[in-house]
């Protein structure tokens, strides 16, 4: 017998072990349902029942397919007949790693957003809570890409409504700040997106609008303007979602030393401790830029394809409310955008209050409850 060399011996070794592997499990098809796990208790909906966190089929940047997760909260009683109607709730900013998910660490605002969705829990509402693609699951988070956290958001619901029973598959979807966006962008894109699904209606507060104006903007020359922390942090989060998405554009080539740190940071930190150390050592905007973004060949255009929100197409009722006392988000701009939202007969319920962006969600709430419930009637 023909004796084999060490190196055939080793190499035969390898593709033995290779193959006594288990494959890797591929994502289920968008909208399939794949698993659950229980929820921690910061994620946990105080007064649900039965509450829990799954994984489920959803597509990510250039549609690639991808696993998600979600919570579920339910209320407590017998559902109604067909059902309880589904509130898709779309949060706002946490952070984009994955110890900052929702349905992981719970809400970055824990006392207002326990109080918002429990006031819709007690108003009959079973609540979908999507993650949004690559935060607690696979891959990164394109941050802002609003018909990527469309599909998550829809797929969350068509998942849950076929595994559990006890949800109707009629539903709308409710979002603060980057959770606005989505759900405006779902609202535009929802029955499309969700074959079989009794897609009713959407409510967005705070929502970013014409973000694209801004951004375009940045670079080394901008002036040293104060801003929160936070704000800082939703701009590194973008810068993130861009190295995502649009890996061509080489973002860290237009950063500083600084720059490229505190992205990298924030691809892992969330929101609380990345806006807290940003305030705690000054961080000024124009020192994270080595060349202005506007050097991106049609920047203004490929922003708009990435995070712009729709202003047409809305086949349901939209809600919208803003504080307008709220710096998170552009405050012009959104009234901007409600405006050329009313100018093209687009199916909009807008209000404002005199509130920062915060404080817009539970002041909402009285315009918002009667209006969801006339999307069921």
């Amino acid at each position: 017998m023909r004796k084999l060399s060490i190196a055939a011996v080793l190499a035969v070794a390898a593709a033995t072990a290779l193959l006594q592997q288990p494959l890797a499990q591929a994502a289920p098809a968008a909208g399939g349902f794949e698993s659950v796990q229980p929820l921690s208790a910061a994620a946990t909906l105080p007064g649900s029942v039965n509450s829990q966190r799954f994984f489920y089929g959803t597509t990510t940047v250039g549609d690639a397919p991808t696993t998600a997760s979600a919570a579920v909260y339910f209320p407590p009683g017998a559902p109604p007949a067909g059902g309880w109607p589904v509130i898709a709730w779309a949060h706002g900013t946490v952070g984009i790693g994955d110890d900052c998910a929702y349905s992981v660490a719970g809400p970055a605002a824990v006392e207002r957003d326990w109080s918002y969705l429990g006031t819709w829990l007690k108003q009959g509402y079973a609540i979908v809570a999507a993650d949004y693609a690559g935060l607690g699951s696979p891959g990164e988070h394109p941050y802002l890409d609003g018909r990527v956290e469309a599909h998550n958001v829809v797929d969350a619901v068509r998942a849950a409504s076929s595994h559990y029973g006890t949800l109707a598959r009629k539903w709308v979807v409710v979002g603060q700040s980057q959770g606005a966006g989505a759900a405006v962008s779902t609202a535009r894109y929802a029955t499309a997106f969700g074959p079989g699904l009794d897609y009713r209606g959407a409510v967005a507060t705070g929502t970013p609008a014409y973000i694209e104006d801004v951004l375009t903007l940045l670079g080394p020359g901008v002036p040293p303007i104060k801003l929160s922390g936070d704000t800082t942090a939703y701009a590194l989060y973008i810068l993130n979602g861009l190295r995502t998405a649009h890996p061509e554009l080489n973002i860290a080539s237009y950063l500083t030393p600084e720059g490229r740190y505190w992205v990298d940071r924030a691809r892992t930190e969330c929101l609380g401790p990345l806006g807290t150390a940003l305030t705690a050592q000054k961080v000024i905007g124009g020192n994270l830029f080595s060349r202005p973004l506007a050097d991106i060949p049609d920047f203004h255009g490929l922003l708009h394809n990435y995070l712009g929100l729709p202003e047409t197409g809305y086949d349901r009722p939209l809600f919208m409310g803003q504080g307008l006392l709220d710096t998170d988000v552009i405050t012009p701009e959104t009234l901007r955008f409600a405006a050329v939202l009313t100018a093209n007969r687009q199916p909009l319920t807008f209000r404002t209050y005199p509130t920062d962006h915060s404080g817009t969600v539970l002041a909402s709430q009285p315009d918002s409850i009667p209006f969801v419930r006339n999307l069921f009637a």
